[in-house]
């Protein structure tokens, strides 16, 4: 089965990116921050990770650049969902490996074209 880490620390767009992503037929876990997605993501080799960019401690740039830089995660796709979304946050983003970035507010039917495109 898919495996999708879903990393935001409002513990309401956790719910709702995992509610979509199990609907679609994936195995979801969630982490509330940057440290903990690291952590999630060596331990469980999720298939993607959709990352807040926005978060204390360790934001989701932090993060993506650790993981790209780690020979165990460094093939995962990761997409960013965030508020986060103007131009100069879409190269940023892309510069770090990234394979893309859905603004909020989104639909649904973006994290479920983003699992295609990524896969």
């Amino acid at each position: 089965m898919n495996r999708a880490l879903v990393v935001d620390d409002v513990a309401a767009e956790r719910e709702r990116m995992a509610s979509i992503l199990r609907a679609a037929g994936w195995a979801v876990s969630t982490a509330a921050s940057g440290a903990e997605a690291i952590a999630c993501a060596r331990a469980e080799s999720p298939n993607i990770i959709f990352l807040d960019i926005v978060m204390p401690e360790m934001d989701g740039y932090q993060a993506c650049r650790l993981l790209a830089a780690d020979p165990v995660t460094r093939a995962i796709p990761v997409i960013f969902v965030s508020s986060k979304s103007q131009r100069a946050d879409q190269v940023w983003a892309r510069a770090l490996g990234c394979r893309d970035l859905i603004g909020k507010p989104y639909r649904g039917e973006q994290l479920l074209q983003a699992l295609r495109h990524a896969a």
